[in-house]
């Protein structure tokens, strides 16, 4: 959820919400990434990704599915055409600063902007491309991205697999009730986002207007938990989901009504747990 867990591929015309970036950025990473860790295992499981794998990440904010690739051998190239504060944190775990003795993991390449700004000369072929942020929640989320698996598509091997991810339907995604809250607070300015419900070919549909050919899906659970409210309000926010809202009303208001939404899902414990179900489609370079 794209810079959101479901997030524009291309950034929007318009004011620019009352947040703070940076913020949101770490919260991101150490919050709202690890959610979708369970998708990115079992695409990696299923592809074989390792030592012989070259993978492209389109839209790889702060990095970690990169580096769950990086560690399973792979070399690894992310771009990040709108988040500069995620990419930022990317580079942080995977470009360590070598002066100061930290070791650079080999062939790891991190690139602000378009997929073509990352060909390099004379540079083989990629064997993987993937574009992780979830579709499918939000009207006009897949806006751009089949033009960015279009520009990508040249860059990858004939026949390599592109992996596009997307929302359940929302009758197994829990959290679907707890996003409506940005929906409702930011229609008095007429938001361009809206809540839609999520359609089962959501993700062919894209891959064909890109070109690709679809050739196998799965589903993966992917619950989101959090150690307390405030957690799961700060990494709710982090998905830039709610960035409309806050600029519809405030911040102050936002943060009432989205743990007023939460609060059917906190436990005695005061955890937070909602179960919720991606999808990923692997299609594949003409």
């Amino acid at each position: 959820m794209t810079p959101t867990l479901v997030h524009s591929h291309l950034p929007r015309a318009g004011a620019r919400p009352r947040v703070d970036r940076c913020a949101r950025a770490r919260d991101w990473a150490e919050i709202q990434e690890r959610m979708l860790v369970p998708l990115y295992e079992a695409v990696y499981a299923r592809l074989d990704v390792g030592s012989g794998t070259r993978l492209l990440g389109l839209g790889c904010g702060s990095g970690l599915a990169l580096l769950m690739a990086a560690s399973r051998g792979a070399s690894v190239t992310g771009v990040e055409p709108s988040a500069p504060e995620r990419l930022a944190l990317a580079r942080g775990r995977l470009t360590p600063d070598v002066s100061a003795g930290a070791q650079p993991r080999g062939g790891t390449r991190l690139v602000e902007g378009a997929p073509e700004d990352a060909a390099a000369p004379d540079a083989p072929k990629y064997t993987l491309v993937t574009a992780f942020q979830p579709i499918g929640c939000v009207a006009g989320d897949s806006e751009g991205l089949s033009a960015l698996l279009k520009s990508a598509a040249p860059l990858a091997e004939r026949g390599a697999p592109v992996v596009l991810a997307g929302w359940g339907p929302p009758e197994r995604c829990t959290t679907s009730s707890v996003l409506r809250v940005a929906t409702k607070l930011a229609d008095p300015l007429r938001s361009t986002r809206s809540l839609r419900t999520a359609s089962r070919d959501d993700l062919e549909e894209v891959a064909q207007y890109a070109g690709l050919k679809p050739d196998g899906s799965g589903r993966v659970a992917c619950p989101f938990g959090y150690a307390d409210m405030d957690s799961a309000v700060r990494g709710l926010l982090s998905t830039g989901l709610f960035d409309a809202a806050v600029g519809a009303t405030d911040q102050v208001q936002v943060d009432k009504e989205l743990t007023e939404a939460l609060h059917p899902h906190q436990r005695r414990d005061g955890t937070v747990w909602m179960p919720n179900v991606f999808r990923y489609l692997i299609a594949r370079v003409p």
